[in-house]
């Protein structure tokens, strides 16, 4: 887990301000859920038998003895506040969340313990329009940051729960032949989660997998046309992708539309956004029936992408547009009423106040803050009712002038 410190902030404030105006554009309303949640949410919702629950989670007993867990994703959470708060019967929901999750994996380069994402999570809506929309959304924000030469996106489709039954017999069987031969992690998977194998990144059971029946055979004639739909609407749209059959999430909770995100301009190949639909689980955690479906974003691997290829505006990291110098004995307390009068007029005016110090200091400090102009009280200006102004780029001279005028400067410039 690790620290933001205040020079890394302002990149962080970018990227969620970019997002934020982008959720709003397409009409999505933001949502806020608690960090720790009962265990059995996420063992029934994520899935018993994945990384995330069997090793992965924070999980601890209360002083009722009640098992608790820092959440380890979003949308099983989501989904509990949706329906323990009656959003979703009968109704169209377009939510997000952004925050903190948890997860107990090994640290790497853009990945922590204590993580940031952006979650988006679409209810009621059954149709491959609503996919579309989650990807063409995803391909906007690419665009904004700068990013669309340095993402792909794959696509695949699970079907329903019935083909990827059948699907996922077929392909125990197939591996059985080869458990032997198998990394650990995948032996272990091969009676618990089958499917997760076809995503090893060993090298040997890559190879084994590449012989692995096809999903796509087991596919129901329902998955398939809504599978075709969706490609349509990309190909319209114009949005590029590549159908990985192979391509499946670490979440048992997935039912036809997964999708993913990469790039490679971080080194090895990194998934920088995934999601799908995942249509069955908010009857399994206690709700009716509900179509659904959403994604995720990791926050440090954005950052670290978008500071990787210098795609963070300048500006962003200007923190000050004005820098106030006093001079003499108490003079910056006897300035405060004349800095909060300007502040009134001009309320997004970022301004700084050196408190103490000497002249030379303070003027020191107002050069390499940043800013573009510096403010200079003494007391011939407070008995004047006058500042001056010095700009601290460019050779414009500095002028004296009363606080309505500089106000009016400062509304110009």
């Amino acid at each position: 887990m690790n620290d933001l410190l205040p020079d890394q902030s302002p990149a962080w404030q970018y990227l969620e301000g970019k997002f934020r105006q982008l959720m709003a554009s397409y009409g999505y309303s933001e949502m806020r859920m608690p960090i720790v949640e009962p265990s059995g949410l996420f063992s029934r919702g994520i899935g018993a038998g994945t990384d995330i629950v069997e090793k992965e989670m924070y999980t601890f007993a209360d002083r009722n003895g009640e098992s608790l867990s820092m959440r380890p994703e979003a949308t099983a959470g989501c989904v509990r506040a949706a329906i323990q708060h009656g959003l979703l019967y009968n109704q169209v929901q377009r939510l997000w969340t952004s925050g903190p999750m948890f997860r107990y994996e090994r640290p790497q380069k853009g990945r922590y313990r204590q993580f940031y994402q952006f979650s988006v999570e679409s209810f009621g809506m059954a149709g491959a329009d609503i996919d579309a929309e989650l990807i063409l959304l995803t391909a906007r924000f690419w665009k904004e940051l700068g990013l669309t030469e340095h993402v792909r996106l794959e696509l695949n489709t699970l079907g329903t729960l019935e083909a990827r039954q059948n699907y996922r017999s077929a392909l125990v069987e197939y591996l059985t032949q080869y458990e032997s031969e198998l990394d650990e992690d995948s032996q272990r998977r091969l009676s618990i989660n089958p499917m997760r194998i076809l995503d090893s990144k060993d090298e040997r059971t890559q190879e084994i997998v590449k012989g692995a029946p096809v999903l796509q055979d087991y596919l129901d004639d329902e998955s398939r046309e809504h599978f075709e739909t969706l490609k349509c609407i990309l190909d319209a749209a114009g949005v590029h992708y590549v159908v990985n059959p192979t391509l499946v999430r670490g979440l048992d909770y997935y039912s036809r539309t997964v999708f993913e995100w990469i790039t490679d301009s971080l080194g090895a190949q990194g998934t920088v956004c995934g999601g799908g639909r995942y249509d069955a689980l908010v009857e399994l955690l206690g709700g009716k029936p509900t179509p659904a479906v959403g994604f995720a974003m990791g926050q440090e691997r954005l950052v670290l992408l978008l500071e990787t290829l210098n795609l963070i505006p300048d500006s962003v990291n200007k923190t000050i547009d004005v820098a106030v110098v006093t001079r003499g004995e108490g003079v910056s307390g006897r300035a405060m009423p004349v800095l909060e009068s300007i502040r009134n007029r001009l309320p997004d005016l970022r301004m700084q106040v050196n408190c103490g110090g000497g002249f030379k200091g303070q003027m020191k400090r107002a050069y390499n803050s940043g800013a573009e102009f510096a403010l200079i009280i003494g007391e011939d200006e407070l008995a004047a009712g006058t500042v001056t102004i010095k700009p601290l780029t460019g050779d414009e001279p500095q002028q004296t002038m009363d606080v309505n005028a500089v106000i009016g400067y400062l509304q110009a410039k």
